[in-house]
């Protein structure tokens, strides 16, 4: 036998050889991905475990358990994700110290020199949204009627101040709880506030001590104005939100027509091009549309009718001509409801609402 045809027979009985793939290298996460909580695990595990054991010491339990969390679901990051994310943390920790420290202007100033407009003003809104939220929380975790409760015969000043700190909708049901007047006079307070002073939040802790023990602030956190009390008022029931404004008009017109403008209310349906119209009547319940239109004005009567097909159209108006009796509650609920829809299909960004004039539409 040749040596060729040895080496061949060779290569025939060996045991044939198996190629391991090599294990496949994990994806790292974009730091644009990485929500808030995987960003702080991040910052924990590059921090190392003693370093990490220390910053726990000064955290909720709540907290620590929802971190660690994270941090063992967080996977592979790669050195530049993680340096991108310090990086933020840095900044973010330079930003709170400036506000504590010397408000919100100085801060402001300083973080232009340091890293430029546009980023101050991203981080300052990234902050004091953040020492907002976590000086006044425990307000949120109250409901509205143990809110209205302690808040009913506290000063117009001290309610829109408490006010300011929680979510709009608790913040409208606790000022439909009220009178007439003082329901003005909250709203007027709401929206004329621009910063509040560690002073003031201090001298509102002291009269409330027994009914909230945590009111307290480091720094001027922007709270109130005319964008926030237009969005209490959007979650304000269709009587209330009448009513505040035909006092609030005899009080202060300018400020109630400038409040209007950067909410929205069933007139305004007359400001929606056709396209948004059509989209909304879509979700709408008919016998909502009905009573709605039996307490409208010609001019949004005439809107709503013209983007319907002919035969709803028709439809509608023979309903109108044989409803009568209707009760003005009933027709408010119902023009509450219309506006309810169109104000959820704004957020999801299915028809466009037109505030103040502000936005510009391109066809």
């Amino acid at each position: 036998m040749s040596k060729a045809s040895a080496a061949r027979q060779a290569a025939e009985q060996a045991e044939p050889v198996v190629q391991t793939p090599a294990p496949a290298k994990p994806v790292p996460h974009p730091a644009d991905k990485l929500t808030r909580q995987q960003k702080a695990a991040a910052v924990i595990v590059s921090l190392g475990a003693e370093k990490a054991s220390q910053l726990y010491q000064y955290m909720d339990p709540e907290d620590v358990e929802q971190l660690t969390l994270e941090v063992a679901k967080l996977g592979y990051i790669d050195s530049d994700t993680t340096e991108d994310v310090l990086n933020e943390y840095y900044q973010m920790c330079m930003t709170n110290k400036a506000v504590t420290e010397g408000g919100l202007e100085y801060a402001r100033a300083v973080l232009e020199k340091a890293f430029g407009q546009q980023t101050a003003e991203s981080l300052l809104e990234k902050v004091t949204k953040s020492l907002k939220n976590r000086e006044f929380a425990f307000l949120n975790k109250a409901d509205e009627k143990s809110l209205y409760a302690a808040l009913q015969h506290e000063r117009p000043q001290t309610i829109a101040l408490v006010l300011s700190y929680v979510d709009p909708d608790k913040a409208a049901a606790v000022i439909e709880e009220l009178d007439d007047d003082r329901q003005v006079q909250v709203i007027k307070n709401i929206a004329t506030m621009e910063s509040a002073s560690p002073v003031a939040v201090k001298l509102i802790e002291a009269e409330m001590e027994k009914k909230f023990s945590s009111l307290m602030t480091t720094s001027n956190v922007k709270v109130g104005g005319i964008d926030y009390v237009a969005d209490v008022m959007n979650n304000l029931d269709r009587s209330n939100e009448k009513s505040i404004f035909d006092h609030l008009s005899v009080h202060d017109a300018e400020l109630a027509d400038e409040i209007r403008k950067r909410m929205f209310v069933f007139e305004d349906i007359i400001t929606m091009d056709d396209r948004s119209v059509q989209r909304f009547l879509r979700d709408c319940d008919p016998k909502d549309l009905v009573l709605a239109l039996k307490g409208s004005n010609a001019e949004v009567s005439n809107k709503i009718l013209t983007n319907m097909s002919t035969r709803m159209a028709q439809s509608i108006r023979d309903d109108l001509e044989i409803t009568t009796n209707v009760r003005i509650r009933d027709v408010e609920e119902a023009q509450q409801r219309i506006v309810g829809v169109i104000r959820d299909l704004e957020e999801r960004n299915e028809l466009i609402i037109l505030k103040g004039g502000k936005d510009d539409i391109i066809a």
